[in-house]
């Protein structure tokens, strides 16, 4: 899933399975933790290296 925080302007993105992981702070910024705005989601695209992934 894509995100861009309306905060900070960071784009990233979490991988499904982190779900149970993060919980309510899935789709969060990890830089200043606000929420995310979904941009997309589906599979992985050749353009998504602009996206940091989150672990």
């Amino acid at each position: 899933m894509y995100y861009r925080c309306p905060q900070c302007g960071k784009k990233f993105k979490y991988a499904i399975d982190l779900i149970p992981e993060f919980g309510d702070a899935f789709g969060t910024c990890p830089d200043c933790h606000a929420g995310g705005v979904l941009e997309g989601e589906g599979a992985r695209t050749k353009d998504d290296d602009a996206y940091e992934e989150v672990e």
